[in-house]
Order: C-alpha cells, then structure tokens, then sequence
C-alpha cells in the first residue's frame, strides 16, 4: 500500500485515484447496456431469455423462469439447520433496526380552516436485485428484502441469477422466504434491471428498483432512472479506517483486507496519526496475505486503490476522512464517539476495536447496501424509506384563504403568471 501525507495536493491525489472506479468511466460497458435495454424493453421476454442463455449458460421459459414453491422447499432441505438459525437470527437483528425507521402520516390544523401534512405511502411494487451466479448472497437478501417488508409494500418482486445448472443458491431462497419475498425470478445482469423497469410478459414492472450488483447492473440502474425509481447506483466495495496509535495493527489489517478481497476495484484506506501503526499495519498485511485465499485479488485491489494517509493531527485526518466519504468506515482511536460526532461524510460508522466492518455485513441490523464512490456526501444507506413515498396534503377553508388570497395574486403576478393569481382571484371577485 502507498503511503502519503496529508495535504491538499495529496486529497485531490487521493480523488483522483478513487474516481477511476466511476461508472462513467465504462463507455464500452455502458453501449452494451444501452442495447440490452432496448432489446428488453421492446421484445420483452424473448430478449430476456436470450440475454439469459448468452450470458448465464441457462434456458429458460415462462413456466421456469420463476422460482416454485418446491424450489424453495428443496431450498430449506439443502441447508444445515445451523445456517437456517444464522439467517433468521440475523433477520431478527435486521427487522428490528428497521422498524425503528417507520415513518408516520401527520397533519396539522388552525382555527381558521387550514388542514395540512405529509402523508406516507408504502410503494405498491418493489423490486429487489440481488447479485449470484459465481457466489451466493443471502444476507443480501435480508438487507434489501427486509426495509421493503417493514415499509409495507404491496409486493416485492426479487431478481437473481441463477447457476449453470438453472439452480439459485438454496440459502438465497431460504433467506428469501423468511424475509417474505412475494416472487422470485431466475434473471440477473442488466437484462434483470429493464425487465423490472420496463416490464415484460413474465416480470411485472415495478415503481423502484433497490440492490448492488456489477457493472452492467449499475450502469443498468443509471439508466432507467425516471422509468422507474433506485435507491443509488453501487460501486465497488471500499473501507476507509481512521486509526490513532491506540489502535490494534493486526485488526486494522484484517479489516482493511476484508473489503479488498470483494474485487479488483474495492479501495481500502488507513488515515492514521501514527506512523508506527503504519508501518505495523504494512507488516501485519503482508502476513495475512501469505494464506488469505484470495491473495490474487486482494494484492491487485490494494496495488491500485489501497492507501495509508499520514496526517499532523486529527483534525486534519477527520478532513480527509470526509474528503474521501467512505463507504464503510471504521474508527479506531481512543475517542471514537467523540470523533464520530465530527464526521459529516460516511455510508456506515462502525466505533472501537470491535465493530469491525463484517458485522455490519451480516448480523448488527443496519443496512450493508450503502452509498459508495464518495456519494456519502449525499447518499444515505437502504432503508425503510426508500419504499415510501411522501404526499403532501393541503386543505384551506374560504375563511383562510380570504385571509391571503391577495399576497398569493401579488406573487403570481411578479413572476409574470396571471392565470395563477386569476385561480386564485376569482374565488373573491364578488369582493371586489
């Protein structure tokens, strides 16, 4: 891993570096991506199923595209009792955190007539994408199925690809079905996302579609953005740690290396005060590598996105831990809530020795689909509200309305819109 100090030649360095992971870097990417939307949403399930058997080796048809209840049966007999108690104790864990996230209709009212408020609507049709194929992800599942069923919504359609053999991962459908999942299809890639934008003879369209997924995924979110809803476009995994002397080296390496092991592209990042943890956390990673599995990809992931930053203080290493708006972050000083209160930008804070990062992944509660590629400046992670929407109510009576009705016509008219003070006016014209 390279080490820089911090400064401002170094952060915008440290940008720079980061942004290459951009999905609109992809342009070779994102015209493949063009055309099998198109495809999709003209030709409907003959463009999905081929797209499916061009790019996951399987066949399928209306009858088996969807998954069955003896699938899912199968499903739960293919599994030790063990896994079955891990995916619904974390989905325990999961539901409980978001139910917290419930928001309430409210609404307010004056003497002379005014009603308003907010009113909250579950969405009637969600979709939920959950990458598979090569490696099974069930606690995907949980983190988008969960927040949607809290919120109420009407129907959660869910979309992953299935092994060359037709076959979804059996703890995928498990987790599926305790999380309550309404359908499930064997589709994924981009082909997946226009078929729940667009809609074809076999998948419904859907009012939002939530999920992480590759490439092709993303840039297939990025673009049916206005057909239908997203929660954010996801990048690869990155982990910033913020560390002072107090900190453990061997767990600060060990968690650095547990996000640079998802893929070539993850980032991870130390920013540290203390140069003697540098260089421990250097040495404690180069042990660890001699018999992580995935040495190959990790050694690629940290050779282009895996920095440490050396900062004079602390301040100026909280600076660079929002410059850089992680998505997971970890803090490890001797006053990790005090600096938490400082941090503006972070997709999910874990605080202390021992909240490294894969509890978030699987079992704390808060969501793990977090915003990546430093859109945590904006972004926040999935949530209950992102299967909502907000109406806003307004109800005036004659009597309240009279009370303003001629400040209303003056504003109208200053922006040159006589037809909005006439609305308006001609409620009042025998006034006059």
């Amino acid at each position: 891993m390279k080490i820089l100090e911090v400064n401002e030649k170094t952060r915008m360095q440290v940008r720079d570096i980061l942004s290459q992971r951009e999905t609109g870097r992809y342009t070779e990417q994102e015209a493949i991506v063009q055309e099998i939307l198109a495809r999709v949403r003209e030709e409907g399930d003959a463009a999905l199923f081929d797209y499916t058997e061009q790019f996951d080796h399987i066949t399928l048809t209306r009858q088996t595209a969807e998954v069955t209840e003896d699938e899912i049966r199968k499903a739960y007999d293919a599994i030790p009792q063990s896994l079955l108690n891990v995916i619904r104790s974390a989905h325990q864990s999961i539901r409980a955190f978001h139910e917290k996230q419930r928001m309430n209709s409210w609404f307010t009212t004056t003497e002379d007539g005014t009603f308003l408020g907010q009113k909250v609507t579950p969405l009637s049709r969600a979709g939920v994408y959950v990458p598979g194929g090569k490696a099974a992800y069930p606690s995907s599942v949980l983190m988008n199925i969960v927040p949607a069923r809290v919120a109420g919504v009407g129907e959660i359609i869910m979309t992953t690809p299935a092994g060359k053999t037709g076959v979804i991962a059996p703890a995928v459908l498990v987790a599926a079905k305790e999380a309550g999942a309404d359908r499930i299809f064997k589709v994924g890639g981009a082909q997946a996302i226009a078929a729940l934008a667009y809609g074809t003879e076999t998948i419904p369209r859907v009012d939002k579609i939530t999920g992480p997924g590759n490439i092709f995924v993303a840039l297939a979110k990025k673009s049916v953005v206005g057909a239908v809803g997203i929660d954010s476009v996801a990048g690869p995994s990155e982990i910033l740690v913020l560390a002072d002397e107090s900190a453990n080296a061997r767990y600060v390496a060990a968690d650095l290396l547990s996000q640079a092991e998802h893929d070539e592209l993850a980032s991870a990042v130390l920013v540290t005060t203390s140069r003697d943890l540098a260089d421990e956390v250097q040495k404690e990673i180069a042990e660890f590598l001699k018999k992580l599995e995935r040495r190959d990809i990790i050694e690629k992931s940290l050779d282009r996105f895996g920095m440490i930053l050396l900062a004079d203080s602390m301040d100026d290493a909280i600076e660079a831990v929002n410059d850089v708006a992680s998505e997971h972050l970890e803090i490890v000083t001797k006053n990790p809530f005090e600096i938490m209160a400082k941090v503006r930008n972070a997709g999910a804070m874990f605080l202390g020795p021992y909240s490294s990062e894969p509890l978030g992944d699987y079992f704390a509660g808060p969501n793990h689909i977090l915003p990546t590629n430093g859109t945590a400046r904006f972004f926040s992670p999935l949530s209950v509200d992102d299967f909502v929407k907000k109406s806003s109510v307004i109800h005036y009576s004659r009597e309240a309305l009279g009370a303003v009705h001629t400040l209303i016509e003056e504003f109208a008219k200053s922006e040159g819109l006589t037809a909005h003070a006439n609305s308006i006016a001609v409620r009042f014209e025998e006034e006059i």
